[in-house]
Order: C-alpha cells, then structure tokens, then sequence
C-alpha cells in the first residue's frame, strides 16, 4: 500500500505544482496590463532586433544551403593554366595527359568567359554548355539567357539578341529559351552559346579552352589526383568543389558578420535598455512586492511572478520575431537585407530561397535573446523580496 500512496501523492503535488504556476502566470498578466506602455515599449524593441537578427541568420543559413545544393552540380576538379600568377587559356592538348591519369573517369575542356555590356554597364557571363541536354542544348545562332539578361534587353523567348563584340563585329542570336526565377542565383546573368558562335565571338582559336574539368571515380581520391597532376602541370591551379563551397561559406559568413557588426551598436543599445527595464524597479512596483509578501506570499512566489513576466516579454517577442523575420526572408526575399547579403550588380539575382530553419542558429539567436533578459530580472526582484515588507512599503 506504500508505493500506490507514494505515486498518489507524487501526482497529486505535480499538479498542484502546475495549477500554482498557472495562477502565478494569470496574476502576472495581470500586472503586466497595469504597466501597458512600458511593457510595449520594451516588446516593441525586442521584437525589431530579434526581426532583424533573426533575419540575417535566416537569409544567411538558405542561401548557404541553395549555394550548397547548386554546387552538387559543379565540377568535381577544375584545372587552370597559370601565367605570372593570373589565369589565362589553356591548350587542349593537356585533355589527354590528365585523362591518363588513374582515377579520372573524363576529362574536357570548358569554354566561358565574361562581357560587359556598355549600354546598360552590365557584366554577362557567355558560356558553353557542358552538357548538350534538352534543356541547354544550342545550335548556331541560337542562345539561351538568364531572367537578369531578358529583363534588362527586353527580352522574351523567340526574340533576339544582339550582342557587339570586340571586334566590333554585330551578333544576332535568337533567343531560344530564358531560364526561369529558381535558378537565377546562379545563371541570371547568363548567355549560353554554341561552341562555333563563342569561338567566333571571342575569335578564340579551335584548341583553346578556357579551363579544364575533370570526373574522378572516387572521390576520396581527388586529393591523390592533384597531387599527381600537379607533378605533370607545376605551372596549374587546380580548384575541387569543395574549394569553391567554402569560397561561397567565407564570402557569405563575411557578409553576415559585416551587416551584425553594423547592427552591433543596436544590440548594445538593446542591452542596456533591457538591463535598465528590468533591474530598475519603481517605486509602485516594490510597494506591490511588499503588499504580496504582507498578505503571505513567499520570496519564491514573488521570484517565480516576476521571472514569469520576463519570460513571457522575453519569449512572446522571440516568437513573434522569429515569424517576422521567416516572413521576411522566405516570402518578401528579405527585400531590407538582399543588397548586403547577394551582393551588388547591375543584372541583380531575382529569386525565391527554398524556406528551411536552422536549428543552431534559432538556439543561438534564442540564448542570446531570452536568456539574458529573464536573468536580469531575477537579482533585483530577489533583493527587494527577501526585504521586510513594511521596509518596502515605507
């Protein structure tokens, strides 16, 4: 019969325990309504910097994953020539030293390159498809375009584009498709071409490329294949997808820490008013403490209402914040933060991030948000609580 009363007894207290803290929330929302403006006031900015936070993390944390999964794609190993340290064409003919060597499945040239445009001063990029598939495939005197490219020309699927080379020489391509909004991240500023019309754009000799590309069979071995190439081309850079994705993760990083770094006096500023909102305490507020603690409340109910009203201001702005700014990012393309995030360009990426949360960074945006906040409000309301209520009264 002892152990069934031990569990009754057990349960019993849980739910009291429950039910009081209940009525210590009920209470404190209460008072939380008596002091309205301040409470706005402290909720109000809260919320905008969890907003903000909360956003640069967001945009940050997806446009690292659509770099990542766009990447999957990229070349497992690229090889460059190298000429008193700046990157120039490389010979064909260097296709079958590296096709020789074990563990490469294939090995082929890439033709791209870059063109500014004086009538817009835009930059585009002119590529040669790696792959001929239905939906790269060009012929002579067809192209296929990025969304950045057909709304800066006007342009619409049929139509033509008109291209003046360095030679002044005028060419005329006919658009045969443009590349839609989900992948503007990466070709918004594209214009594939066939191999004839980009050699004959560029006046490129036939046996030049612009790098080279290679498939390795394992690709635990890449390493051990750059070693071995390196000893056939001592004058190559050689340049793996994983070079190329922790380039993306610097240039991204160094951008969020740029924009949190300008933030930085606003996080300061937040801090001391949070500080300031909950450690000074009026002189209404301790006359309440005192009337509790007269009436028979003890020190820790006093503690527990006051850490309730904290907790809640504290985690009712990290939600509301949080909802913002995943509004922000993944439905409005996080149109405050786009500029310093993507980058500047005349032909500016417009697309839409797959929305995704990054639980390492919500834990972080949420420790250093909630937790200070409620902390601050547990020394003072513990001084004036344990403080003898006519003391406090007086």
């Amino acid at each position: 019969m002892t152990e069934p009363n031990n569990s009754y007894q057990a349960g019993l207290l849980s739910r009291l325990g429950a039910a009081k803290q209940l009525y210590l929330i009920d209470f404190t929302l209460g008072a939380m309504k008596r002091r309205t403006g301040r409470n706005v006031m402290l909720f109000s900015v809260y919320l905008a910097i969890i907003f903000i936070l909360g956003s640069v993390m967001l945009f940050s944390h997806a446009i690292r994953r659509e770099a990542a999964i766009l990447l999957e794609n990229s070349p497992e190993l690229l090889v460059q020539k190298l000429r008193m340290g700046r990157h120039e064409l490389i010979e064909g003919t260097r296709l079958e030293v590296l096709r020789k060597i074990r563990g490469v499945r294939q090995a082929q040239g890439r033709l791209w390159g870059y063109f500014y445009d004086q009538a817009n001063g835009a930059n585009y990029t002119l590529m040669v498809p790696r792959e001929q598939s239905k939906t790269t495939a060009v012929k002579p005197g067809e192209t296929i375009i990025g969304e950045g490219v057909a709304r800066t020309k006007g342009i619409k699927q049929g139509g033509y584009l008109f291209l003046l080379s360095e030679t002044g020489k005028l060419m005329k391509l006919k658009v045969k498709q443009v590349f839609s909004n989900q992948s503007a991240l990466t070709n918004t500023d594209l214009i594939l071409l066939s191999e004839p019309d980009y050699r004959r754009f560029f006046v490129l000799p036939p046996d030049l490329y612009t790098d080279l590309s290679l498939t390795i069979r394992n690709k635990r071995e890449i390493d051990k294949i750059v070693e071995k190439a390196a000893k056939l081309m001592p004058q190559a850079r050689f340049i793996t997808r994983r070079d190329i994705l922790r380039t993306y993760e610097s240039i991204f990083s160094w951008r969020e820490g740029l924009l949190l770094a300008l933030l930085g006096g606003s996080l300061i500023a937040f801090t001391i008013l949070s500080f300031d909102k909950a450690s000074g305490m009026s002189a209404e507020e301790r006359r309440e403490i005192g009337v509790l603690k007269a009436v028979g409340w003890e020190t820790s109910d006093v503690i527990a209402m006051k850490f309730w009203e904290g907790a809640l201001v504290s985690i009712g702005a990290f939600v509301f914040g949080v909802a913002l700014a995943y509004a922000h990012v993944f439905f409005f393309s996080a149109g405050l933060l786009e500029p310093v995030l993507k980058g500047w360009a005349v032909i500016y990426p417009s697309f839409t991030l797959t929305p995704s949360l990054g639980g390492i960074q919500l834990a972080t945006l949420a420790f250093f948000t909630i937790i200070p906040y409620t902390a601050a409000t547990i020394i003072p309301i513990w001084r004036a609580a344990t403080t003898d209520p006519d003391e406090v009264m007086r």
